[in-house]
């Protein structure tokens, strides 16, 4: 308990999966945290629950693809807060089940301006706190897809290794500046976003025989590797890369 006390975050995608996890572990752990993403029903939900353990949160509604609600977000860190310590950039989209050249042009640019201009945007408003302070810890949420070649999305993909890339150079352009930044690369989860393939034995299973420990992570699971990364406890780790796969990307 503890690890985050008086600490202030801002997570992305926090009205569920490891959005949600990541959030209500990190106020447990005592950190003041901001919710963002589009479905304000839902963040309110996971800012209630906050609140009823006596943890303290603040739901903000919107896009990471809009300029504005990014500066919201930040500016009610500071308001709502004092500060701002964390980010965690775990908002995402994918087009999934489609080989390259049965995308158009638009289907490939929602993607990338989520997964990696949205984590551009968060990045550089929270940046530009954190050098204030000169302090912080960013941690990117990515996926195992930039790491091994997974059939059937490669706009996901692409958008997943370009935000690896972005870690790095986060990481060293700030170092100096008491700044880390590290990034985390989830296999299959148990989330809203997998639930079909949850509930599919002939689909899920093919895709387990791949995972060393047989099953799907917990969105809890992912929280904890990020709290760590979030937490002084990992004062000397940034630009580093994080697969937390069950062992998938061992063989």
């Amino acid at each position: 308990m503890n690890r985050l006390k008086g600490k202030v975050a801002i997570i992305t995608g926090g009205s569920a999966g490891i959005g949600e996890a990541i959030a209500k572990t990190f106020a447990c752990e005592g950190a003041a945290v901001v919710i963002t993403g589009r479905r304000k029903h839902e963040l309110d939900r996971v800012a209630d629950d906050i609140g009823k353990s006596q943890g303290r949160c603040v739901s903000v509604p919107g896009s990471i693809t809009d300029e504005a609600h990014v500066r919201v977000a930040v500016r009610q860190a500071i308001e709502q807060f004092g500060a701002l310590d964390i980010l965690i950039n775990n908002a995402g989209v994918g087009d999934f089940g489609r080989r390259i050249h049965e995308l158009d042009d638009q289907a490939w640019a929602d993607v990338l301006d989520v997964n990696v201009t949205g984590a551009f945007r968060m990045t550089r408003a929270a940046i530009s706190e954190m050098l204030t302070r000169q302090r912080g810890s960013i941690v990117n949420i990515s996926s195992i897809a930039s790491l091994v070649g997974i059939p059937l999305l490669p706009a996901y993909a692409a958008s997943k290794g370009a935000l690896d890339s972005l870690t790095r150079a986060i990481a060293i352009d700030y170092a100096k500046d008491g700044i880390r930044c590290n990034v985390v690369n989830p296999g299959l989860i148990s989330t809203p976003m997998a639930a079909p393939l949850m509930a599919n034995p002939e689909q899920l299973d093919p895709i387990l025989a791949y995972y060393p420990i047989r099953r799907p992570g917990r969105p809890e699971e992912v929280a904890n590797m990020v709290l760590y990364l979030a937490s002084d406890e990992a004062a000397w780790v940034t630009g580093g890369t994080f697969p937390i796969d069950g062992g998938m990307t061992a063989w």
